[in-house]
C-alpha cells in the first residue's frame, strides 16, 4: 500500500461545495461564516452529502480505503474510541445471544474507563483478569497460559484487552487469540494508542495478529483530529459482526458527527498510502536512538511500544509529578505523569528539532539518589455487585477518608489515564484507599 495514491472523496466532496458558496439553509448555524476559521468546511448531513451510520457515497468509499490499508473491515468514529469500545461490547453481546452464549466477557484489569459504562448499559457480566505480574494498575501483563486456565474453568463469550496499556507495554495478541478462539471466545482489543503498528516493518497490529475485533484511535499517534477513530472487524470474524457494525457505532453516537473529522479521517488515508510506512521507520530509529541515549545516562525506561518514552521516575531519583513540572518550565508538555511515571508519546511530526530539545532538557536534569518507595500493593477489592448494578445505583460522593467498606458507584478516574483503581459494585478496602490516597483521589462515588 506504500506506494498507492487513494482518492479523498470526503474532503473533495466538502471543498467543492464550499467554492459554490450556496446559501446554506442547513445546519450547521453559523452557516460558513469564519468564527475560528474552518466554519466553510464543516457541515452536516444534507442532500449530496454521506450520512455516517447509513454510509454509501462518500464516506462508504472513504471507509473502504482505510480498511484497505488496514486489512480489515473498517468503519468510521468521530466520537474516539470510546464510541468503539461500546460498540465493540455490543457486537460482542449480539455475537453471544446468537450463539447462545453467556453474557460473560473477561477483561484486563487495566481497561478504559468507558468499558465500565458500555458494560454497564449492555448488561455484561464482567470477569476481571488481573496478572500474577501486575505491579502497576495501569497495566495488566495477561500471558495466554493465565488465560489459558482461566477460560477451562469460567465459561464467557469474549476476552477483551488493552494492548498498548498507557505505559507502552505490548501483550502476545496473536498467542491471546489463539487462546481465545480454542475456547470459543471474540478476542476484542483496545488498540487505541497503536492505530501505528500497521504500518511497522513487521506489522504488531490487532487485526494481522488473530483479533477479531479493534479500535484504534487515529488521532492519539496519526495526524488525525481529535476524536478520529476506527473500529476494525477482522476479515476472518463471524459475518454477524460486520452485518451489526454501523448498528453498534449508531447506538453510542451523535446523530450528527463531525464532517471535520470525517474529512480528517479521509485525508489520512492519502497520508498512510503515501511513504508512512518510510516515514515512520526513520523516525522509530530516532526515537530508539534516544533511548539509549537516555539509558546510558541513567534513565530507566518501562514499556517496549515504539512510539512512547515512559520513564521510571523514582529510579532516576524524582517522582513522575516532579519531572514534568521540570519539563514544562522549557515549554515541554508531556502526555502523562503520576508519582512513578513520566510518559511521553511521540509521532514522526515531532521534528528532529523538537527530539533535539526534549533530549537536551532530559539530559541536564541531575540524577538524584534513587526513590524507594514503591506504589501500593495491586490488589482487586472484594465485588459485591454487579458493574450494571452500580453504575445505576443512587450515590454520594463522600471523602476518601470515610469510604472504607462502602461500594464503589462510578468510577470517577480522570482522562488521562482514565484507568479505574477500583470499579463499580466493589467494596472498598484499605489497599483501595491507599491507592486512592497516593494517586491524589480525594474523594469518590459510593452507593447510599
Amino acid at each position: 500500500m506504500a506506494n498507492t495514491t487513494f482518492k479523498t472523496p470526503i474532503c473533495d466532496f466538502v471543498r467543492s461545495y464550499a467554492e459554490k458558496n450556496a446559501l446554506r439553509f442547513h445546519m450547521p448555524g453559523h452557516k460558513g461564516v469564519p468564527l475560528l476559521g474552518f466554519e466553510h468546511l464543516d457541515i452536516t448531513e444534507f442532500d449530496g452529502a454521506d450520512s455516517l451510520y447509513e454510509a454509501s457515497t462518500i464516506i462508504a468509499e472513504s471507509e473502504q480505503n482505510a480498511g484497505a490499508l488496514f486489512g480489515a473491515n473498517t468503519f468510521y468514529s468521530t466520537e474516539g474510541s470510546s464510541q468503539c469500545i461500546r460498540a465493540m461490547l455490543y457486537l460482542a453481546y449480539v455475537y453471544a445471544r446468537a450463539q447462545g452464549k453467556p453474557l460473560r466477557i473477561a477483561a484486563g484489569r487495566n481497561a478504559h474507563k468507558v468499558f465500565l459504562s458500555g458494560a454497564a448499559l449492555l448488561g455484561w457480566d464482567v470477569s476481571w483478569l488481573a496478572s500474577q505480574k501486575n505491579t502497576s494498575y495501569l497495566s495488566c501483563p495477561i500471558v495466554p497460559e493465565e488465560l489459558d486456565a482461566f477460560l477451562q474453568k469460567n465459561t464467557v463469550a469474549a476476552v477483551y484487552v488493552t494492548s498498548p496499556d498507557y505505559l507502552g507495554n505490548l501483550l502476545d495478541i496473536g498467542a491471546l487469540a489463539e487462546v481465545s478462539h480454542r475456547h470459543g471466545c471474540l478476542l476484542l482489543v483496545d488498540n487505541a494508542h497503536g492505530a501505528y503498528l500497521k504500518f511497522l516493518p513487521d506489522s504488531r497490529h490487532p487485526m494481522d495478529l488473530g483479533a477479531d475485533i479493534c479500535c484504534d484511535s487515529a488521532h492519539k499517534t496519526l495526524p488525525a483530529l481529535t476524536g478520529a477513530a476506527y473500529l476494525h472487524i477482522a476479515k476472518t470474524a463471524p459475518a454477524i459482526l460486520v452485518e451489526n457494525a454501523k448498528n453498534a457505532l449508531a447506538l453510542f453516537g451523535s446523530t450528527s458527527p463531525s464532517y471535520l473529522i470525517l474529512q480528517s479521517l479521509d485525508r489520512v488515508n492519502a497520508y498512510l498510502a503515501k511513504g508512512c510506512r518510510e516515514k515512520l521507520k526513520a523516525f522509530i530509529c530516532q526515537v530508539q536512538a534516544l533511548k539509549c541515549t537516555l539509558t546510558e545516562h541513567g534513565y530507566a525506561l518501562r514499556g517496549e511500544e515504539p512510539l512512547k518514552i515512559t520513564l521510571d521516575a523514582k529510579a532516576y531519583g524524582y517522582t513522575g509529578d516532579a519531572l514534568s513540572e521540570i519539563l514544562l518550565r522549557e515549554n515541554i508538555v508531556c502526555e502523562f505523569h503520576d508519582p512513578d511515571h513520566l510518559v511521553l508519546m511521540l509521532t514522526p511530526e515531532n521534528t528532529a528539532q523538537a527530539l533535539e530539545k526534549l533530549t537536551t532538557a532530559l539530559l541536564s536534569i541531575p540524577r538524584q539518589a534513587a526513590i524507594n518507595a514503591p506504589p501500593p500493593t495491586f490488589s482487586v477489592p472484594e465485588a459485591v455487585m454487579s458493574v450494571r448494578e452500580a453504575v445505576l445505583s443512587p450515590f454520594e460522593e463522600i471523602p476518601v477518608t470515610q469510604c472504607k467498606g462502602r461500594v464503589l458507584a462510578s468510577a470517577n478516574v480522570g482522562c488521562p489515564p482514565a484507568v479505574p483503581i477500583a470499579v463499580s459494585g466493589e467494596r472498598l478496602d484499605e489497599n483501595a484507599l491507599a491507592a486512592f490516597r497516593y494517586y491524589g483521589i480525594d474523594s469518590v462515588c459510593v452507593i447510599k
